[in-house]
């Protein structure tokens, strides 16, 4: 996660640097840290914060299209987002079938979904 997309987050979610280190547990000076790009940004802090965004979103209830339906997948029903229905969370599901992550490690996986319109739908 780049930083600008860090920052972009926090102000979605409406809070300040302090508020956000103690939602995300760490300390005032990492989000610091990260917002000035002086510590990379580690993986499962950028998941939490991609999943903070994602329940913000989903509050205002309006429903985002699964990734099976985005992407006219023809395997949805041998993949974990479909089984666990949610397509809108599939860069947060492991193991996810799409052809751009099978078989890849979570890390490998987040790159891709950054670039993804699923995840990037969050943002708007």
């Amino acid at each position: 996660m780049e930083k600008e997309a860090f920052v972009t987050i926090r102000k979605k979610l409406n809070r300040t640097q302090k508020q956000l280190a103690e939602l995300l547990g760490v300390s005032l000076k990492a989000i610091h840290s990260y917002e000035q790009g002086w510590r990379k940004i580690p993986l499962h802090i950028e998941r939490q914060l991609w999943f903070l965004i994602y329940q913000k979103k989903n509050q205002s209830g309006k429903k985002l299209q699964p990734c099976w339906e985005r992407k006219s997948c023809e395997i949805k029903e041998e993949c974990p987002a479909w089984e666990f229905q949610c397509g809108d969370m599939c860069w947060f599901v492991c193991g996810t079938k799409c052809d751009c992550t099978k078989d890849i490690d979570v890390r490998d996986k987040m790159e891709i979904c950054r670039k993804c319109k699923i995840l990037k739908t969050l943002l708007k």
